[in-house]
């Protein structure tokens, strides 16, 4: 267990989540509700890093089939209670990101959804990650993810575009970047990125 791993839980335990509750992405409600563009059609979705929910459940209220992966016990827990408020049906899951082939959880994935889990990972966890993500997604499915700049955010590493362009080379499309407004309260530098699986 990595002490990223280790330092999340502590958060929660404390219930320091300054990352709860932040607006959804412009971007994922532009794919999920279109922006001048036809939506995207709703079908399977996984979220990594779900939190506690507020992504999942948004998604589940527009027709979405979701399966949530957190590796924190106490931010499933909250995002369970969340969701039976809301009346959503989600498929919350402890999982590791790194390894979510061996989670059980099906692949073939029409939409995966990150909102802030890549940006803060080793180099290591980075190549696996790709790897995870990329056997999870179905032949064309998008993905999105919304990450801080690097430098932007004190203890967080951040990513740079040319990383992303170069980790999701082989076998990912990149259709569009750019600003996304904050993932926090203090408006934190955050970009996203959506790619299609091509290969």
């Amino acid at each position: 267990m990595s002490s990223k791993h280790t330092l999340f839980r502590i958060f929660y335990r404390l219930g320091f989540t300054p990352w709860d509750g932040h607006p959804l992405a412009q971007s994922l409600r532009a794919l999920v509700e279109g922006d001048g563009s036809p939506a995207l059609p709703a079908g399977s979705a996984l979220e990594l890093g779900c939190g506690t929910g507020d992504c999942s459940i948004y998604l589940a209220e527009h027709g979405w089939q979701v399966t949530a992966v957190d590796y924190v016990k106490q931010a499933l827990e909250k995002a369970r209670a969340k969701a039976e408020t809301a009346g959503a049906v989600i498929n919350f899951a402890r999982a590791d990101v790194t390894r979510l082939r061996s989670a059980g959880l099906g692949n073939d994935f029409g939409l995966i959804v990150d909102n802030g889990c890549l940006h803060n990972m080793s180099d290591g966890d980075r190549d696996a990650y790709v790897r995870e993500v990329t056997a999870m997604a179905a032949p064309d499915a998008r993905l999105l993810i919304v990450a801080f700049a690097p430098g932007g955010r004190f203890g967080v590493r951040g990513v740079e575009p040319a990383e992303m362009a170069r980790r999701f080379s082989h076998g990912w499309t990149l259709l569009s970047a750019g600003a996304e407004r904050g993932l926090d309260a203090e408006q934190t530098p955050t970009r996203h990125y959506l790619f299609q699986r091509s290969g």
